[in-house]
């Protein structure tokens, strides 16, 4: 535990404000995804389908599109917020990993669509490690 508490100390401690906007538009970007997801179902269920990793049952895919779109609405709202969003971006994490990996990174090029996932995990990373910084709702409660 000593470990993932120097880690959040460094975090909180080396967060300038201009982050803030960056994660404010990392949580609408997986907000808009998880309405777009919600409207579109068929796309969702059609894409994991579609891949040749693992072999999806009709259950499996239910909760996965239902998980995937619950995530990324109420991760994007928590990071948007900024309260819990260490714990949002964890969430979240799996999920874009995922897309990196549906969207054809190990395609020469990579993929057009496989760029915003990759920025999206990236930063997933960095706000996982740094937290939610001097603009949000985890800080405002801590005063």
């Amino acid at each position: 535990m000593n470990l993932v508490h120097k880690i959040e100390s460094w975090g909180d401690s080396h967060h300038p404000k201009f982050l803030d906007i960056i994660r404010i538009a990392l949580g609408a970007f997986l907000l808009l995804k998880g309405i777009a997801f919600m409207e579109n179902t068929e796309y969702l269920k059609e894409l994991i389908q579609n891949q040749s990793v693992i072999n999806v049952s009709n259950g499996l895919l239910l909760a996965l599109v239902y998980y995937v779109t619950f995530a990324h609405m109420v991760g994007g709202i928590l990071i948007i917020l900024g309260i819990l969003t260490r714990f949002a971006s964890i969430i979240q994490i799996p999920i874009v990993l995922g897309a990196v990996f549906l969207t054809g990174i190990f395609k020469e090029p990579i993929n057009a669509e496989a760029w915003p996932s990759i920025v999206a995990l990236v930063l997933l990373v960095m706000f996982t490690i740094i937290g939610s910084g001097p603009l949000s709702l985890d800080k405002y409660l801590k005063q």
